[in-house]
């Protein structure tokens, strides 16, 4: 089984470059710093082109003339220095490549934006969040990384994720974890942790990410973003992606606004549809239609969230409610192996990574420098071979599963985690790894349905928790059903608006 995933995961990897022209990271704070801003939030909005904008509304001023791409790129590439020290989102920065670059088409032509550090961008490295790598510029451009740019965003760079996208939360051996712009003090999320802080910070108006086990759905969560995972096969994978037993990733990005995202699926659907699924087109607002939502309360182990989350996602309900839907309460009726299943499937990943890095990526590839959770899952998947051949078995019945939940509700409502965002240190790489996956798996427990059943699911700020940190809640529905997940969440928006972090800290600053 591990060498089916290698070779696949071989095949599929494009070959990188030398050194030459590599960006370097920015100048981070000292831990003095970190110390004088914990307490508060940190973001770049200000009074400059991109203002308090999102994507759609870049693009529009930029097409209108009102600001130039030189003044949004700039205005970008400030408050990437203004507010990074402080938060350690960007992994490596290309500005000069930015500025030079041609002019692009698309819906989001100019809008300034970063890649996810695990997706190939031709003259960038990719480290995969890892230490093992050293940094040479690969050398031809990934499938998700060209769609991501066929919408016409000007990459400023590589946002950070946790080693190989495996664990919830973006920190690290050996140097400073990314942190939530809400409060420094709390994780950002995983693994699109680098991309959900830059844009929640305000640094970017979209970010690129994606989705194995709940990679964008969680960041959008625990930064008070939207974060869309597609249905299976949506849009373009990373290669070989397909040709894996359970294929769980999904690309897309994370915005703050529900119209953004919208606008991007359309976009880069055009750009690569499947002609296997119907495809979802724009969806550019609410309509008047009205859903039966099943409502979840417990995980997939049948234990209750945190009373924060709870409140929130009671909240999500009434406000649905008295929009007219009908809120009925369901379990997720779900095979209690399945969180070991997932757990030995994800170790076989971890081992198919490394090899596959450490094959394709012949003295710039250190496996000596893994971190002790990829370590721990690695010797999990090789401690236990013919439980992963079951495990995967009963994964790939997932679909099946997946599917049940929907015959008699149009929607799921589900928090998005368990409880809320931890503080910096209770999720970090370093600690016993039986200890720190009994805690992944008490945190994330709704996300990682959706990527085994292939089916779409999005997060979406919701209130506010009594940290101060961002709500949130899970929309699910079918495989395919995007356009009724849009929708809904376009409702939601209209008659709760997400919080903004602008206001948090005119609030702190105001008591």
């Amino acid at each position: 089984m591990i060498t089916i995933f290698v070779r696949i995961a071989i095949v599929g990897h494009a070959r990188s470059g030398t050194k030459r022209g590599i960006s370097l990271p920015l100048q981070k704070a000292d831990p003095a710093h970190y110390a004088a801003r914990m307490s508060s939030a940190v973001h770049g909005f200000t009074d400059d082109a991109l203002g308090t904008l999102d994507a759609v509304g870049v693009a529009a001023a930029l097409r209108a003339g009102e600001v130039s791409r030189s003044e949004v790129l700039e205005a970008a590439i400030a408050r990437t220095r203004r507010v990074d020290p402080s938060l350690d989102a960007v992994q490596v920065t290309c500005f000069e490549r930015a500025a030079s670059s041609p002019e692009t088409a698309g819906v989001f032509a100019g809008v300034p934006a970063f890649v996810k550090d695990n997706t190939d961008i031709a003259g960038l490295p990719s480290c995969h969040g890892s230490a093992a790598f050293t940094p040479h510029p690969a050398t031809v451009t990934s499938g998700p990384g060209a769609q991501f740019l066929h919408s016409g965003v000007i990459v400023l760079g590589k946002s950070t994720l946790p080693e190989f996208g495996l664990t919830a939360s973006t920190e690290f051996t050996g140097r400073a974890p990314t942190r939530n712009p809400w409060n420094p003090e709390y994780s950002a999320g995983a693994s699109s942790g680098g991309s959900a802080a830059l844009v929640a910070a305000g640094v970017v108006p979209i970010a690129h990410a994606n989705d194995g086990g709940g990679s964008i759905r969680i960041p959008a969560a625990a930064n008070g973003l939207v974060g869309l995972k597609t249905t299976r096969n949506r849009l373009l994978d990373q290669p070989g992606a397909r040709k894996l037993p359970v294929h769980l990733v999904a690309e897309g990005v994370l915005t703050r606004s529900v119209r953004d995202t919208a606008h991007y699926l359309a976009a880069v659907e055009r750009f690569a549809a499947n002609p296997a699924l119907t495809p979802v087109g724009l969806v550019e607002g609410p309509s008047a239609r009205r859903l039966r939502i099943g409502l979840i309360t417990a995980d997939v182990l049948g234990r209750p969230v945190h009373a924060d989350n709870g409140a929130v996602l009671a909240s999500a309900a009434k406000v649905l409610a008295g929009l007219g839907h009908e809120i009925v309460e369901m379990r997720l009726d779900v095979d209690p192996r399945f969180v070991e299943d997932f757990k030995q499937y994800w170790a076989v990943m971890a081992a198919a990574m490394a090899l596959s890095f450490r094959l394709g990526h012949r003295g710039y590839f250190d496996p000596r420098k893994l971190d002790p959770f990829t370590t721990g899952l690695i010797g999990l998947a090789k401690r236990n071979p013919l439980g992963v051949l079951a495990s995967t078995w009963r994964l790939r019945g997932g679909v099946a599963a997946y599917d049940r939940h929907f015959a008699e509700v149009d929607v799921m409502l589900t928090p998005v985690l368990s409880h809320p965002a931890p503080r910096i240190g209770e999720l970090a790489p370093g600690q016993p790894f039986d200890a720190l996956f009994t805690k992944l798996v008490d945190y994330v427990g709704f996300t990682p349905l959706n990527n085994v059943g292939g089916g779409p699911g999005i997060s979406l700020p919701h209130g506010l928790l009594p940290s101060g940190l961002p709500g949130s809640v899970q929309l699910a529905t079918g495989r395919g059903d995007e356009r009724t997940l849009l929708d809904l969440a376009y409702q939601l928006e209209a008659a709760s608006p997400f919080p903004r972090i602008v206001d948090r800290a005119a609030a702190a600053g105001a008591a």
